[in-house]
């Protein structure tokens, strides 16, 4: 399904997958479309165990790139468990491993805010916000934590 290893690798580690093809099964792709208000393809979704959508990565994208993606939804819904310290984890490896990916901008932002989340403790967000002045300046996720600083 997919060409390179480490996309395979961590998909086949994280995630169960399943693939719904437009011509080859086209009352599947009805159905899933209009529950996941899906308009375009290739489109993956991150859900949960009971189907509920975490992430979506719409549109082709290179092989880092992609797994940057991946490991946005792997992480987000660690998040939206409330998995504060396994969210943050995720996201630091993301951008340890892929800096140089449109993901590792967003997900600097999120490690910041997952410890913040676990404590109520600003200095993450101010901590968060001072590693943009080093890393990512000209994101929109730098934006976003610019009032932390």
């Amino acid at each position: 399904m997919w060409p390179d290893q480490r996309v395979i690798r961590f998909v086949n580690d994280n995630f169960m997958a399943a693939r719904v093809h437009p011509q080859k099964n086209p009352n599947d792709f009805k159905q899933y479309g209009q529950r996941y208000s899906a308009q375009w393809t290739p489109i993956v979704l991150t859900l949960d165990s009971e189907g509920v959508e975490h992430y979506r990565i719409e549109g082709f994208l290179p092989a880092d790139d992609f797994l940057g993606q991946l490991m946005l939804g792997w992480a987000r819904i660690a998040f939206d468990g409330g998995q504060w310290g396994e969210a943050e984890q995720r996201y630091r490896e993301i951008v340890e491993r892929l800096p140089k990916t449109d993901a590792a901008a967003e997900a600097l932002y999120w490690a910041g805010v997952a410890p913040y989340k676990a404590t109520g403790d600003a200095k993450f967000l101010k901590a968060t916000g001072a590693a943009f002045k080093d890393r990512y300046r000209d994101s929109t996720w730098a934006k976003k934590a610019s009032v932390w600083t």
